[in-house]
């Protein structure tokens, strides 16, 4: 447990780019969490006149049917979590496991998981997700799946060539002499070891899952009822926002998608440095 508190110590307060990423990321949790307590009306309910300007009432003014741009902004921000979340989870979870098996096995497995790798990540993966997000219907669920579907890949890689850096070390030799099965080894002396790597990619991978569920909402491709933050900027864009002099239902929610990408990122930069110490000396 002491060697966990140290890790974090290192990641989350001695290294500043841990310590910045991490405070945005908590602000913008502790907003979605309290979101109904911190917006000052129901998102969904018309509560002044279309394209009111910004007043002590209505602090970014209202949209173009009457809704508080604030109240929408702040349940925004627990789309973008639960999407920056979910799909690189997910994806991990589908990654590591084949990247594991890939890996340690070798022989045909990791051809064909490495030859499938090789296609997914030769694929335009943008128009796909566009395409396929579209076909299977407008739902935040299946924004999360298809890009799920779309980063397996990349985890998969990464583990798969940890793994063949791993499988020879003297433990896990020592582990097979002894009778160890082969799920054992993977799971208990293979798998502890890549773990902070799969965690490093998985916070650097929801700044991309964040960006792209506020691509696919600003396209109409995103969920039409849920009030993400890449919704509302489809709405100021078709409400011609800047022509009705709301410049601030433009700026804040793409401010929001910034600035919590922007702490996805440094995060994972600070983990990626702690996993590699490379980084580390090189950027010193």
């Amino acid at each position: 447990m002491s060697s966990i508190r140290r890790e974090i110590y290192y990641v989350l307060i001695a290294n500043k780019f841990g310590l910045v990423g991490f405070s945005i990321i908590l602000a913008f949790a502790l907003v979605a969490v309290f979101a109904d307590h911190l917006a000052p009306y129901d998102p969904y309910e018309i509560v002044a006149p279309p394209y009111t300007p910004p007043n002590e009432r209505f602090l970014l003014g209202t949209n173009d049917i009457g809704q508080d741009i604030l109240s929408e902004f702040v349940y925004g921000a627990r789309v973008s979590l639960y999407v920056g979340l979910t799909a690189p989870f997910i994806a991990s979870l589908i990654g590591t496991m084949l990247g594991l098996v890939a890996g340690y096995l070798g022989g045909v497995v990791d051809e064909v998981v490495t030859g499938t790798v090789d296609v997914m990540l030769a694929l335009p993966t943008l128009p796909l997700i566009i395409i396929l997000a579209a076909y299977i219907g407008p739902s935040l669920n299946n924004i999360v799946l298809v890009l799920a579907f779309f980063g397996w890949s990349g985890f998969a890689r990464i583990v798969r060539a940890q793994v063949l850096s791993l499988r020879e070390r003297p433990y896990v030799e020592a582990a097979r002499a002894v009778g160890a099965s082969g799920f054992r080894i993977m799971v208990k002396h293979i798998l502890p070891h890549v773990i902070p790597l799969i965690i490093a990619n998985m916070v650097l991978s929801a700044t991309s899952a964040i960006l792209t569920e506020a691509g696919l909402s600003f396209l109409g491709l995103g969920d039409p009822i849920a009030k993400s933050w890449g919704q509302i900027l489809r709405r100021a864009q078709v409400g011609h926002a800047f022509h009705q002099g709301l410049w601030l239902w433009v700026f804040v929610p793409g401010m929001g998608i910034a600035l919590l990408g922007a702490g996805f990122t440094l995060l994972g930069i600070a983990i990626e440095e702690r996993v590699n110490p490379r980084l580390r000396f090189s950027r010193k």
